[in-house]
């Protein structure tokens, strides 16, 4: 299976960004977090990720009788890499940009049916800027936005902690 055909799939999409945040996770503790995805769905697109090494066992115990395993992203392998994005196709590019476009909605849609939604107050954001850059200035840009991602990246939860996902999308714009 290509790296893009095992990530971008909506529902091991979901289990990815559930496990974004570094803190290991059952089976079990992945479905209360993802209630939306039926159970034989769960632990069949699991098993799809661990055998491609994208979702590392960290323990196995027996609960009840059945092997229970606690996971946790192997990050370096999910993500898709520029090697992987340069074979693409235009229609690859195309289906993973909706895949991963329906998810930010489908995000943004459970976010707002939260009993209080709250964007103001909750730091909610969502913008665009048209910049003109040469191609060393974007690099220098995005290298400037994943270090700040990576610098923050090992907090986990904890008093006065949200757990927020951050999104980016960059791509040429037509000129004006």
């Amino acid at each position: 299976m290509a790296t893009s055909d095992l990530l971008l799939h909506p529902v091991r999409m979901r289990i990815v960004q559930a496990l974004l945040d570094g803190r290991p996770s059952t089976t079990t503790q992945l479905r209360q977090r993802l209630p939306e995805i039926a159970p034989a769905t769960m632990y069949r697109h699991v098993a799809v990720l661990a055998d491609a090494g994208v979702l590392e066992v960290l323990e196995e115990k027996r609960v009840r009788g059945i092997m229970e395993r606690t996971y946790r992203l192997h990050a370096d392998r999910a993500r898709l890499t520029v090697a992987d994005r340069a074979a693409m196709t235009p229609d690859d590019h195309r289906q993973a940009f909706t895949t991963f476009a329906g998810s930010l909605l489908s995000d943004f849609g459970r976010y707002l049916e939260r009993p209080s939604p709250d964007p103001a107050g909750d730091g909610v954001t969502y913008q665009q800027a048209a910049l003109w850059l040469t191609d060393e200035e974007h690099e220098a840009l995005l290298a400037e936005v994943r270090a700040a991602i990576t610098a923050r990246a090992g907090g986990g939860p904890g008093e006065g902690r949200t757990r927020r996902v951050v999104s980016l999308v960059a791509m040429p714009a037509d000129e004006e």
